[in-house]
């Protein structure tokens, strides 16, 4: 597949799932997260989380119990919408800025964290662990950096994200994990 047309498989997939998405009653979604976590997982610290936007499953209670449990938290924080994320401690009361791209995120002076435990946000997934995020790379940056220091990238997802199968190119990095509401999902 050239790359020209990689893309627009990848663009009408992000439509189809954008659309998918928004149709999604999240109910108690964000609790099943955390029934269906994996107890070796949550072992690790720390562990990165993000900001829902968009229609994201929230992770926000799933990094909760984490941090009742004694694990070190983190959100990313993106300086500029070219640079790299910076993963500063959360530790839920503190009060939050919008960074580079409008997200709310730990103030900038904040203590960085090489995270062990990545969730993902993402519009698709198939169960190889590819992934399919909203165009920019930075997850794909984000999860090949840290891999290379032994991080775990979990996906967080709707049951009703998965697609057969995710339009990929060389410099998509996959996931370990899905976690959705229904299941855990050990990738690859």
């Amino acid at each position: 597949m050239s790359f020209s047309d990689l893309e627009a498989a990848k663009a009408d997939a992000r439509m189809l799932m954008r659309a998918e998405r928004a149709a999604i009653e999240p109910r108690d979604s964000a609790l099943k997260l955390i029934e269906n976590f994996p107890l070796h997982l949550a072992r690790l610290s720390p562990v990165a989380g993000y900001w829902p936007v968009g229609g994201e499953i929230d992770d926000r209670p799933l990094l909760a119990a984490l941090a009742k449990a004694g694990r070190v938290v983190a959100l990313p924080r993106m300086e500029s919408r070219n640079g790299p994320a910076r993963f500063l401690a959360w530790r839920g009361n503190e009060v939050l800025s919008a960074d580079a791209f409008g997200v709310p995120s730990p103030p900038a002076d904040g203590a960085d964290l090489n995270p062990r435990l990545f969730f993902v946000p993402l519009l698709a997934f198939d169960r190889a662990g590819a992934r399919l995020g909203q165009g920019g790379g930075h997850y794909d940056r984000i999860i090949s950096l840290y891999r290379a220091h032994g991080a775990i990238a979990v996906g967080l997802a709707y049951a009703e994200q998965e697609m057969g199968q995710v339009p990929t190119g060389p410099h998509d990095a996959h996931l370990d994990w899905v976690i959705t509401p229904k299941e855990a999902i050990r990738c690859r």
